[in-house]
């Protein structure tokens, strides 16, 4: 009992020192630093490594080392050298130094924070450093050496970033623009030169004249005043002398006012020759300015009209596409309505031909169904002839009688009919002769010669066999008659 129980003691203590055990063992990933403190004055740090903390003694903090991506923006415009405000917006890579000192500065500013509050820690200080840098360039510096813009910008923050424990791994600049266009107009810069030229031309010009009319101006106000100042002295000396001699005064006087009056041409024409001089030097200067005028004109012209001549050209191009693909889509519909109609053409034909045949083999069964039909007509007509021969050979002389007698009523009616065709008779008797009787009487003897020439021909006497079948044959039995006659009353008889 006392053992069982030691062995369950030690086997609890086991399991807390494994439970105590793992739970005192940590392992830091390589993208974040883990920071053992609460024991020693200097925190333990681990960077894909493992290490033990005693549990409630130590303190387990994280850093994140990975890169970390920071949007750097102005937010608002900034001037730059050149006074052009400019919006810039770049984005920065950074992480913590990898060294032990960067860490432990790191821990101190971004303990158990995520990226992207370490990113937003730093966003401030990154625009502020890039806004310092962007006063000291110029417009054209911001635009074409961007290169050296973000390394000015590296440099810039990298102090201020190491002594929070972090590193820049790069910087890009994304996007600059300003508000005026200005950027925009940099990229034309053969139209801006010609711009420049053409306003500093037109500036010199117009400051050269200005400066000759000053001039002009300056010399005529002193010729002016020269002239006065000349006309008051002589004035002065003709009044002195015009009291003591008035010939000399008069003299003078001749000799002033004609000294006056040249010296008043010579100034007039220095001041003709000044105005001369500034008007032409403002045609020469206008001629220039109206030259380079012309000449940027004729460059904007002469644009114009290449970029119609593309757009002309992009058109016709296309028209002419449109045009050969609306001629194909014509020819294929004809080609397939001329396969159509030659396949509907042979389709006809096949019909037309298969109702031909099919006449010709109802005509040929037709006319072979006829010429077989002619065929057994004609088999039936020489059996019919044959039998008829047949039953004509077995006829003897009592069917002959009998045949006659069949025909007899239309011996006697032939007879009669010549007599019944007679409308009107007249009858004109001489002697002892009746014409109606004589008339009349034709009848008998006609069908008594009817039966002569029966008699000569099959030897058969009608007359015997008449009186045969009278009343007074069938009571007395008193008539002779010849075998012939015999054999035709008695098959009547029998019938």
């Amino acid at each position: 009992m006392d053992s069982t129980l030691l062995f369950s003691i030690i086997g609890a203590v086991v399991l807390l020192l494994v439970i105590f055990i793992s739970m005192s063992y940590v392992k830091a990933p390589p993208s974040y630093a883990f920071i053992i403190s609460g024991l020693s004055r200097e925190p333990r740090v681990l960077i894909g490594s493992g290490g033990f903390r005693i549990p409630f003694l130590e303190r387990l903090d994280k850093v994140y080392l990975g890169q970390i991506t920071v949007d750097i923006k102005t937010e608002e415009s900034v001037p730059t050298t050149d006074f052009i405000n400019v919006d810039v917006d770049a984005v920065a890579k950074i992480r913590v130094t990898p060294t032990s000192e960067g860490t432990r500065l790191a821990a101190k500013n971004f303990l158990n924070m995520s990226p992207e509050e370490i990113a937003l820690q730093l966003q401030d200080s990154l625009q502020g450093n890039m806004r310092e840098i962007i006063g000291t360039l110029d417009l054209r510096s911001l635009n074409t050496d961007r290169d050296g813009f973000s390394d000015q910008v590296m440099m810039k923050a990298s102090p201020d970033m190491s002594k929070l424990g972090i590193e820049i791994i790069s910087c890009n600049i994304q996007n600059v623009t300003d508000k005026e266009g200005l950027i925009h107009d940099l990229g034309a810069d053969n139209t801006a030169k010609i711009k420049k030229d053409a306003s500093i031309n037109r500036a010199h010009a117009e400051r050269d004249v200005k400066i000759e009319v000053a001039h002009a101006d300056k010399d005529a106000n002193d010729a002016r005043v020269d002239a006065d100042t000349a006309i008051a002295i002589k004035n002065n000396e003709l009044a002195l002398k015009r009291a003591a001699l008035k010939q000399q005064a008069d003299t003078a006087q001749a000799d002033a006012d004609a000294a006056y009056s040249i010296q008043q041409q010579e100034q007039q024409k220095t001041i003709n020759i000044k105005t001369v001089e500034a008007q032409i030097e403002k045609t020469r200067r206008e001629q220039i300015l109206s030259k380079e005028q012309i000449e940027i004109r004729m460059n904007h012209l002469a644009a114009e009209v290449e970029k119609k001549a593309d757009a002309d050209k992009y058109q016709i191009q296309k028209n002419a596409e449109a045009d050969l693909e609306q001629r194909k889509r014509i020819a294929e519909a004809q080609r397939y309505e001329a396969e159509q109609k030659a396949l509907a053409q042979n389709a006809a034909s096949d019909a037309t031909r298969y109702q031909l045949e099919q006449e010709a083999q109802g005509i040929k069964a037709k006319g072979e169904a006829e010429a077989y039909a002619i065929l057994k007509k004609g088999e039936a007509e020489a059996m019919a002839m044959d039998k008829k021969a047949e039953a004509y050979k077995k006829y003897n002389s009592a069917a002959v009688a009998q045949m006659m007698i069949e025909v007899l009523p239309q011996i006697v009616e032939n007879v009669a009919k010549p007599i019944s065709a007679i409308k009107d008779v007249n009858i004109y008797s001489s002697g002892d002769s009746n014409g109606i009787s004589s008339l009349s009487g034709n009848v008998p003897v006609a069908i008594k010669q009817a039966f002569d020439v029966i008699k000569s021909a099959t030897g058969v006497d009608m007359a015997d066999i008449m009186r045969a079948g009278s009343i007074e044959a069938k009571t007395t039995r008193n008539i002779n008659l010849n075998d012939n006659a015999q054999d035709v009353i008695d098959n009547i008889t029998k019938d």
